[in-house]
């Protein structure tokens, strides 16, 4: 392979280029999201993450709403085909022109976009509940709150 003129240059879109991954020909330090974790300036304690209550607290929140979500959308998404099969008059009844078995699989798409939605709301807010726990690592320990 012919020497790279201008190492700091991104051949990666090139065929059979040098990457970033490699980081071959790189002069430069690697921009953040390319650093494993030994080249990482802010390596974070997780030892004492894990020991602290706020990240107890956390988990638990975390697992309190993401565990009857999840239950809720399996039930939801297979109640279709159980109702289907045991229920089919049911499902078979006529609401305008489609009858209650389509009505309910397009349903399932306006579930699942919701379900994602409150989703994507609380992981906001368990991703800033985890910044605020790493940020009272840097605090000495009479400044922390319990």
């Amino acid at each position: 392979m012919p020497e790279n003129p201008n190492p700091d240059r991104d051949l990666t879109p090139e065929v059979s280029a040098e990457t970033d991954v490699a980081r071959l020909g790189h002069t430069s330090p690697p921009p953040a999201h390319e650093q494993t974790a030994d080249e990482d300036a802010d390596v974070v304690d997780w030892d004492r993450v894990a020991a602290m209550e706020q990240f107890k607290a956390l988990l638990r929140a975390k697992v309190a709403f993401i565990v009857p979500a999840t239950l809720f959308f399996v039930v939801y998404y297979f109640a279709l085909p159980v109702l289907v099969g045991w229920f089919p008059e049911l499902m078979e009844q006529r609401l305008g022109p489609v009858n209650v078995a389509y009505v309910f699989a397009l349903s399932q798409f306006f579930m699942a976009w919701a379900v994602a939605f409150v989703y994507l709301r609380k992981a906001a807010k368990f991703d800033e509940e985890a910044r605020q726990i790493v940020a009272r690592l840097d605090q000495p320990k009479g400044d922390q709150p319990e």
